[in-house]
């Protein structure tokens, strides 16, 4: 049973390559968009929850693909990512659901450009910083799944800054702070706290709390990360 990853007002993942891919999944699926007043999505417009689910899984299986083979040991940590994201129940659907779609070929580049032309910025950098999350989750960086990670975000055209901000958060460079921020070294104090107030606003929760409170707690991480990074900058400089 999938209801939940099918259903909250599915709309644009019901046509193009998305839809194709969801097609041979349940044969009802149609009636799940129907019964949830499914609309057709517009550009720019805030993401329905199933749009979001549904791209999320999608993504997460070309990723666990890219590498040629799929193995327990990766299911087992995508399940308990669910798990401490969305609980049991959730979990379950999700891992069915993608277990379904991990058997067909995708189309990463089209899914991409569908999700781009209908899905709003702020959670499309959500999604980025799942897919991180996710590839991460056993503690070991895949370059191959980091690299098609990269290759998605440009995309889903997230600005390149954006992606290597986001990048930092879980696999920290030289700088790691500064580049979480979208500065470099070199910025003054002031450009420092302009520079956190503007990351601040981008990476609010409220940004993608139309998305439910199963992604809530994904959204109130990646702010964290900010509020880390700023003051460890601040700490550094001895910034008041």
């Amino acid at each position: 049973m999938v209801g939940k990853w099918l259903g909250g007002s599915l709309g644009f993942v019901m046509g193009g390559p998305i839809g194709a891919l969801l097609g041979f999944i349940v044969g009802s699926v149609i009636d799940l968009a129907t019964d949830a007043n499914a609309s057709p999505g517009m550009p720019g417009s805030h993401t329905a929850q199933g749009d979001f689910r549904v791209s999320l899984i999608v993504l997460v299986a070309a990723v666990m693909k890219v590498d040629g083979k799929v193995v327990k040991l990766e299911l087992d940590y995508v399940k308990q990512f669910f798990v401490r994201q969305f609980g049991q129940e959730s979990a379950r659907e999700a891992l069915a659901l993608l277990k379904d779609i991990l058997k067909k070929d995708i189309l990463v580049r089209d899914i991409c450009r569908q999700i781009s032309a209908n899905m709003d910025y702020s959670s499309r950098l959500q999604l980025l910083h799942l897919l991180l999350n996710i590839s991460l989750a056993d503690g070991a960086i895949n370059k191959a799944e980091i690299d098609l990670i990269e290759k998605i975000s440009g995309a889903l055209e997230i600005s390149g800054s954006d992606f290597v901000s986001i990048r930092n958060m879980f696999i920290p460079e030289t700088d790691s702070s500064y580049k979480i921020l979208e500065i470099d070294r070199t910025a003054t104090d002031d450009d420092i706290k302009k520079a956190y107030r503007k990351m601040a606003m981008k990476y609010h929760p409220d940004k993608v709390g139309h998305l439910g409170d199963d992604f809530r707690q994904a959204a109130d991480d990646k702010f964290k990360k900010v509020n880390e990074a700023y003051n460890k900058i601040k700490k550094e400089r001895d910034i008041a």
